[in-house]
């Protein structure tokens, strides 16, 4: 079956979850406070696209592309990225609330967020090597078998990271959070 090809347009109010969108690849598309709540976005290819005040709450991404994608101030709840296509896997976001979504086993070296949201993140056995959590609340995110090699906490707050089950060399935390690095000693720290 072939695809339909959807390039430089703008969608703006749209409700995809009363509009059909399968069968379409999306490249260099912008899409404004349109809702994909309960989509299915499964086998849909989203190239250089950018999402503003967009709701994705609880959609199936399986085998979905997300290459050089951004997303901005936009409801990601529960968003299972694993299931997406691996390949050249791209995406930013910022201020965005991303809580109860999951990164399992993804490489997001070239990855940006920026004033999120992140409450309940799964980022077991995720690559966040070199990256930059600005601005972030990690508050009860999941770090396990995580590579967190150089990677900056300076501005996240509500973190817990065990450095025994992460690769946590060369990361960069604040004095005022470091002590989320000592949650699983149970001490007080004044």
């Amino acid at each position: 079956m072939n695809k339909n090809y959807v390039q430089d347009e703008e969608f703006n109010g749209i409700d995809f979850t009363r509009s059909d969108i399968d069968n379409e690849d999306y490249e260099y598309c912008t899409f404004i406070n349109c809702d994909f709540s309960n989509t299915n976005l499964s086998d849909i290819n989203f190239l250089n696209c950018d999402f503003d005040t967009c709701n994705f709450s609880t959609l199936q991404l399986t085998n979905t592309s997300f290459r050089e994608v951004r997303f901005k101030n936009c409801k990601i709840l529960g968003a299972q990225f694993e299931k997406c296509n691996k390949m050249l896997f791209k995406v930013e976001f910022e201020a965005c609330q991303l809580n109860l979504s999951s990164f399992y086993h993804l490489e997001l070296r070239s990855s940006k967020f920026k004033d999120c949201s992140l409450l309940e993140v799964d980022f077991t056995e995720t690559d966040l090597a070199g990256m930059n959590f600005i601005n972030c609340d990690l508050n009860r995110a999941i770090f396990e078998n995580t590579v967190l090699r150089n990677t900056d906490f300076r501005t996240a707050f509500n973190y817990s990271i065990d450095p025994e089950l992460n690769q946590i060399a060369k990361a960069k935390f604040s004095l005022a959070n470091v002590s989320g690095l000592l949650n699983k000693y149970n001490i007080e720290i004044d």
